[in-house]
């Protein structure tokens, strides 16, 4: 009696140590995966900063480039004079365009 109660024993010792050890390498596989993972989404968000940063960057330099050449033009006495003189061609055109047609709705 005794020899069927030591080798129900030592299975159940053998089927807790087995089952021990699935659960530590299932962990163990599960972290090393939430740790690659984690490396994964640094790497994406840290390339996605510098995308960022990079297009920004870019944007900035170009509208500055803009604002430097709106500067310039601003500043040419003669560019100012043409601006102002084309800006009073088209008022007159429109004040005569809209004389026209209050005369034909009336």
């Amino acid at each position: 009696m005794s020899s069927p109660l030591i080798h129900a024993f030592f299975v159940g010792r053998a089927i807790a140590e087995i089952a021990y050890e699935q659960l530590e390498a299932g962990v163990t596989n599960a972290l090393s995966e939430l740790g690659k993972f984690d490396a994964e989404q640094r790497e994406n968000l840290r390339t996605f900063v510098d995308q960022v940063t990079e297009r920004a960057n870019r944007e900035a330099e170009i509208a500055q480039r803009s604002h430097t050449s709106a500067i310039v033009r601003v500043d040419a006495p003669t560019d100012l004079q043409a601006t102002i003189d084309d800006l009073r061609a088209e008022i007159a055109e429109l004040r005569s365009e809209l004389q026209r047609y209050r005369s034909r709705s009336v």
